[in-house]
């Protein structure tokens, strides 16, 4: 019998007395029930009722299958449900489970229920499953970028799991609906990743939370071993991958390497001097026997390096120069940060990726605002959100159709940000447009989250206007070349004033319903910004020209007041003179 909204209200009614806790929990008890055959009892200690979860709703283990089960449940149909509580697990729920250090006096009877189970059972358990439980289509799930990073940095805590069992543990975190009973395309089945490294000389600094930095030199070889099993997951906290061979920087430390390596004319020890080393953040650094050992190490910076130096090994495989041992003493300084946030960690990404020339907006591309703009730009429109320069060109047909996008053009991070800009009259940052990305202040301004909670069809009606913006600046010149000329000069003014009329048309909801929902440029929406163009913004700039605070100006010939938030602002109280004279007409 499948769950329903009834039969929850129904178990709600008659154990919310007993138990307490949210209508949401007795989901879970159903679950259990129905999904694994537990009696109501038993089920009754597995499901937590009421808050401070760590993450975790419910437990179950099963002892013929030797799978020990954590589970998440939201009575809803979004994925977006799961946010909060995989940052609650990751964050809190994986170490309280699986052995903290520390105690929590107000931790819950299900944790305290997990430990004992656990305990009881940890030389059978084989496999820990985390079922992420929900009402909708797993699929989603697992195309949502937002959900992908964040199992990203719960998957890497996978090393407690290890610790607490002393031994490889299998993790598999599923997407599962309790209506159709689909599970995940995508089951996730990860190791540890844990690496012995030499790492001579050290020192360590502790950070302002607790985080630790220990610095000291590395082999370029144990560098190679991570990437070589770890692959393009060694980067995924990198905001840029690899550069082409050919780039300056990857030929200069080629050049170096075949100098101390192949030719034999410099020293191994001279590569540290020459390099300004990399950094690593990682989920535990321990000492093991006079050494040390990584564990889900992932690279911040040093990508070139790397794979610089995995190319420069494949590409001398046979040289008898190349013998065993020959890299060892190639080593660069490195500082392996632990103990961090992943907000830390990106914050430090962004300040050791300055190495080699990068636009500020890039920097930015992994932000979990970005993550969330590109999940709704999917989810509701169908079209992908290029937070990641060139990041569309470089997908095919099938891979945008198992992604849920139907549009074939994208939108751009930084055209999207102009586009903000430009909503909020913001004019003067747009001819200062990398301020914007330097400026944190200026960035969490313009991507705040008040924009996740825009109706994105609008969006998209100011984002289209400014690949129209030349075609309408002509269409009001053409009513007098001499008269209108300064237009060709003052394009964001026009784009500003575009977006505030379509903002308050009277047939807003039809023309998003019509002409928002893609990228396309409709000849009737061009007509549209063309009767706006030519029959408001056209008087409103003229009469800004002719104000008297501008008009000086106008007359030398100087029209770079037009670009300023001040103007802007004028020409919105003109707007508003003009409505309301109109509004008082004679019909």
């Amino acid at each position: 019998m499948p769950i329903t909204e009834q039969s929850i209200d129904q178990a709600y009614s008659d154990l919310r007395r007993t138990c307490g806790g949210q209508r949401n929990d007795y989901f879970g008890l159903l679950y259990l029930m129905q999904e694994f055959g537990v009696e109501r009892d038993v089920a009754l200690e597995q499901v937590a009722f009421g808050g401070n979860d760590y993450g975790v709703d419910s437990f179950h283990f099963d002892p013929a299958k030797r799978n020990f089960y954590l589970f998440q449940f939201k009575w809803s149909s979004s994925y977006e449900q799961f946010k909060p509580s995989f940052k609650r697990l990751t964050d809190f729920g994986m170490e309280r489970i699986f052995g903290a250090h520390t105690q929590d006096q107000h931790q819950n009877q299900l944790l305290l229920q997990m430990k004992s189970c656990i305990l009881e059972n940890e030389a059978i358990i084989d496999r820990v499953y985390i079922h992420f439980v929900f009402t909708g289509d797993p699929a989603d799930a697992e195309r949502s970028q937002v959900l992908d990073k964040l199992r990203e940095d719960l998957e890497n805590k996978k090393y407690l799991i290890d610790q607490r069992f002393g031994r490889a543990v299998t993790l598999v975190i599923e997407f599962r609906s309790a209506r159709t009973r689909k599970v995940g395309s995508a089951a996730h089945l990860r190791k540890t990743h844990s690496y012995p490294i030499e790492l001579e000389e050290t020192i360590s600094r502790e950070g302002p939370a607790g985080e630790t930095m220990t610095v000291g030199f590395i082999r370029l070889a144990d560098l190679h071993a991570m990437y070589r099993e770890m692959g393009e997951r060694f980067f995924e906290r990198n905001i840029r991958a690899a550069l082409p061979e050919d780039e300056a920087v990857n030929r200069s430390i080629q050049q170096s390497i075949k100098r101390i390596v192949i030719d034999g004319k410099e020293s191994a020890r001279v590569f540290a001097f020459n390099h300004n080393g990399v950094t690593l953040f990682a989920e535990h650094l321990d000492i093991q026997n006079g050494g040390f050992k990584v564990t889900e190490p992932r690279l911040l910076n040093g990508a070139q390096t790397v794979t610089t130096f995995g190319r420069f090994i494949k590409a001398n495989e046979g040289n008898k120069n190349l013998a065993e041992g020959a890299t060892d003493d190639l080593r660069v300084m490195c500082r392996i940060i632990t103990n961090a946030t992943p907000d830390f960690v990106t914050k430090v990404t962004i300040n050791n990726n300055r190495q080699n020339p990068v636009d500020p907006w890039n920097l930015h591309a992994n932000d979990f605002i970005q993550l969330e703009l590109q999940d709704r730009f999917r989810d509701e429109l169908g079209i992908y959100y290029e937070r990641q320069e060139k990041a569309f060109t470089n997908l095919s047909d099938e891979q945008l159709e198992e992604q849920g996008i139907t549009e074939h053009r994208a939108i751009e991070l930084t055209k999207l940000a102009r586009t903000f800009l430009t909503v909020d009259g913001d004019i003067d940052k747009l001819t200062r447009f990398r301020e914007v990305f330097e400026d944190d202040r200026i960035y969490n301004q313009v991507f705040s989250e008040s924009r996740l909670k825009a109706d994105l069809r609008k969006v998209m009606l100011c984002y289209k206007v400014q690949f129209r913006l030349g075609r309408l600046s002509d269409a009001i010149v053409d009513k007098g070349a001499n008269k209108y000329a300064y237009v060709l000069r003052s394009r964001n003014l026009l784009w500003a004033l575009l977006c505030q009329a379509i903002l308050n048309d009277q047939k807003l909801e039809d023309r998003a319903e019509k002409f928002g929902k893609g990228l396309s440029l409709e000849a009737q929406y061009t007509d549209w910004l063309s009767t706006l163009a030519t029959t408001r913004c056209r008087f409103i700039l003229a009469d800004l020209v002719a104000d008297k605070a501008y008009a000086g100006k106008a007359a030398e010939g100087n029209f770079g007041f037009m670009r300023s938030n001040a103007a802007y602002g004028r020409a919105m109280e003109i707007a508003y003179k003009r409505w309301r004279w109109v509004q008082k007409q004679p019909r």
